[in-house]
């Protein structure tokens, strides 16, 4: 979708400015946002479900007035009768749809390909914006990320992390008409002093080249499918029922039976987990100490960093259950 781009110095900024594009665009104010889906520290998305998978959101943190969070509705994770019917209750209303391709922030999370077309569906039936949140999966997935990998194209698209080769960096990308909202072609303002700083570019443009020379993306995905098989083989042998959720370099070993969204993924059991992530540091490897973080291999992770991963999960694995 990237006919223009414009940078900005984070993710968060980069959802914010997507947002205000988008309403700003379609001359509506509601947006929709998946349970459980992290778009950076703004208000309108630092939102948590309210009582009913159709109300309109709750503020998760102190200083966001309830009026600012009212105009944010939460749908369920692969729930498409869910979203159908906000949509049609409140299609005329809402400006935008934001959602992480692959949910990235409460574990891995794979939403169905079915939903992902759902969504692009439903967006167009009611002349709504739908903005893939790439942060994560901008240059991990594939090197047009997860617009290329599940070739369904939003009108918006928010990228960081990756592409600023470990700068500060966020990337609005979008159709030419939309983008040309943003000030000074358009009334949409956007604008700050380090936008498109050339330290955070270069690096970037040297990351980005280096992915391409490198194959660094197949060699990553590589590295987590062998460490995937190796979790599943182990989870076999030893007849235990959890979750193992993965795609390309993302992976998530969540200790409950299965996670397809938020609510499930709250299920598991996060102190089974900690005692799991402290066995595997007196082992010598350090996962995110976090159930709900995802685990990401990189180009340098080889064969031995696997096996030996694998063989301490098993390790902890047998001790957590006998």
């Amino acid at each position: 979708c990237a006919e223009l781009v414009r940078f900005v110095n984070s993710g968060t900024e980069a959802t914010m400015s997507a947002i205000r594009l988008a309403r700003g665009y379609t001359q509506r104010n509601k947006i929709i946002k998946l349970e459980g889906g992290f778009h950076g520290a703004h208000d309108s998305v630092l939102v948590k479900a309210g009582s009913g998978a159709t109300t309109h959101a709750v503020p998760d943190s102190l200083g966001i007035p309830p009026e600012v969070a009212k105009n944010t509705i939460l749908a369920k994770p692969n729930d498409p009768e869910t979203l159908e019917r906000i949509f049609k209750a409140e299609g005329e209303s809402i400006a935008c749809m934001i959602l992480e391709p692959v949910m990235g922030n409460i574990g891995c999370v794979l939403l169905d390909n079915e939903y992902l077309k759902l969504a692009r569906e439903l967006t167009q039936e009611y002349n709504a914006l739908l903005i893939f949140d790439e942060v994560i999966t901008g240059f991990r997935l594939a090197l047009g990320g997860a617009q290329e990998y599940f070739g369904i194209t939003p009108d918006l698209a928010t990228l960081g992390k990756i592409a600023g080769g470990g700068f500060p960096i966020g990337i609005i990308a979008g159709k030419r008409e939309i983008m040309e909202s943003f000030s000074p072609l358009g009334k949409v303002y956007q604008a700050g002093t380090f936008n498109g700083n050339p330290i955070s570019l270069t690096a970037g443009f040297t990351a980005i080249k280096l992915l391409k020379e490198e194959n660094v993306i197949e060699k990553a995905n590589k590295a987590s499918e062998k460490l995937r098989k190796g979790i599943k083989d182990v989870l076999e042998e030893l007849e235990l029922e959890l979750a193992l959720n993965g795609i390309a370099s993302m992976t998530t070993l969540f200790f409950t039976e299965e996670v397809k969204n938020y609510e499930q993924a709250l299920k598991s059991d996060r102190e089974k987990f900690m005692l799991f992530h402290r066995k595997l540091l007196t082992q010598g490897v350090f996962l995110p100490p976090s159930q709900f973080e995802t685990w990401f291999t990189s180009y340098k992770h080889g064969r031995e960093d696997i096996e030996k991963t694998v063989e301490a999960m098993e390790k902890a694995l047998k001790e957590l259950y006998g």
